[in-house]
């Protein structure tokens, strides 16, 4: 079995449960549609969280796509002077072979500017 990880990033609008939880689940169905990930080959998903989002749990969310039976963990990101403001990252590991596709949206693709194929192709 070969196992790849890819990863993402989202900028959350406010540090609000709802938010947070929407901005989570936005990622994770991004991270898994993506890279057509099923549920049963994850091997785990961790995010972090900047230190100004505090109201809600990106994980929270991710079970409510029917992940309750993959690992989760949630922590928080390195504090850096000047870094980009409320953002979730995560990282998926799973059990693959093909070509991943990092997800990085609203605002955090500013994160990862050197990954121009991280955004969809545009039609």
């Amino acid at each position: 079995m070969k196992v790849q990880a890819v990863r993402g990033a989202i900028q959350v609008a406010e540090n609000s449960a709802e938010a947070i939880r929407a901005a989570g689940a936005r990622l994770t169905a991004e991270l898994l549609a993506r890279n057509g990930v099923e549920p049963r080959r994850i091997v785990s998903l961790v995010f972090s969280l900047t230190h100004d989002l505090t109201r809600g749990s990106p994980a929270e969310a991710a079970r409510s796509l029917g992940l309750a039976g993959v690992p989760l963990f949630c922590l928080q990101e390195a504090e850096v002077e000047g870094s980009m403001p409320r953002v979730i990252r995560a990282l998926l590991t799973f059990a693959g072979g093909r070509r991943i596709s990092p997800v990085y949206l609203d605002g955090a693709e500013a994160l990862r500017p050197d990954l121009f194929w991280a955004k969809p192709e545009q039609g």
